[in-house]
């Protein structure tokens, strides 16, 4: 098993009377890519903040590789640390290469590996050029540079590809893969769920400073038992036969439209579904849709509200 790099325990944050994290409570591992999902004012960036000890927790525990981030020993653990902020933001009148430079003086890095990692992120040619002329992504870039000076076993990015182009994306996210293979923890906040579907190996779902749920996306399509969609294209000659065998499966919700039929089934449907199907010969392809990340976050934030609804009224 391997080993738990941060522990989350009981934590929460209160400003007033405003509850930013409530209870919040989870584990990440060395070496996956973990990622907090919610809407705007979720509490990502607050649980993000507390995780990296810039924000003391009202109550409960934080701990990254053992240590308490509320002790004096985490500033060790924080030489170790690379975080990239929402909104990065720079001293405009520094170049590229003067921005790395800076930021390798306040850690503590390795000055002569700025260049390098100014070409890795693309930056190579502008490395000279004043940092107020840089657009959103290579100043995107740039923070993600930032973040990786004195090679971190762990990082922290807060919205990471804000300002990136999908090019940008997908190299970002192939980069994050090979700090993965290195044994690098990745912990991410987003609120573009279509994209990160993909590339984490485990979510925490947010909503109003509670944790949902965690888990991978298969693990949480399990939990809530969404229904499959399945895409069905067939002969017309076949359309009488399969609105027959559909009829057997009374739960599934069905819809023909040309030669296609849409059918949504529960997944313990999806094999005798297939097996009838697959006998009937006008049937040319079948292609099942398993729940979205958007789908399962929408049916946990359906639920929770439900629940609290129920408890409001009892």
């Amino acid at each position: 098993m391997k080993e738990k790099i941060i522990e989350v325990n009981q934590v929460t944050k209160r400003y007033g009377e405003i509850l930013a994290v409530e209870d919040a409570s989870l584990s990440i591992f060395q070496g996956e890519i973990f990622s907090l999902i919610g809407h705007n004012g979720a509490g990502k960036s607050t649980l993000f903040k507390m995780m990296l000890g810039l924000l003391p927790p009202s109550s409960g525990e934080i701990r990254i590789q053992d240590k308490s981030v509320a002790d004096a020993q985490f500033r060790q653990v924080k030489r170790h640390i690379g975080y990239l902020p929402e909104n990065v933001v720079f001293y405009d009148h520094l170049s590229g290469i003067e921005t790395l430079r800076f930021f390798a003086s306040l850690k503590g890095a390795d000055p002569g590996s700025c260049g390098a990692l100014l070409d890795k992120m693309g930056l190579t040619k502008a490395a000279r050029r004043p940092v107020r002329g840089y657009s959103k992504g290579m100043r995107q870039r740039l923070g993600f540079a930032q973040a990786l000076l004195g090679e971190p076993q762990i990082l922290f990015l807060d919205e990471p590809t804000t300002g990136l182009d999908p090019a940008g994306i997908r190299e970002f996210y192939h980069f994050l893969k090979e700090l993965k293979e290195q044994g690098v923890t990745i912990i991410l906040s987003s609120h573009n769920l279509a994209q990160i579907q993909e590339q984490v190996d485990r979510i925490a779902l947010m909503k109003l400073g509670r944790i949902l749920t965690v888990g991978s996306v298969q693990e949480l399509r399990e939990q809530l038992d969404l229904p499959l969609h399945f895409q069905i294209l067939l002969d017309s000659s076949a359309e009488g036969e399969v609105r027959e065998a559909l009829a057997r499966f009374p739960d599934c919700k069905t819809r023909f439209n040309n030669k296609t039929a849409s059918v949504y089934c529960n997944r313990e449907q999806k094999m005798p579904l297939l097996t009838t199907l697959s006998t009937i010969k006008g049937v040319e392809d079948i292609h099942i849709q398993e729940p979205s990340l958007e789908d399962l976050f929408l049916g946990y934030v359906d639920e929770s509200s439900s629940t609290q609804n129920t408890s409001a009224q009892s």
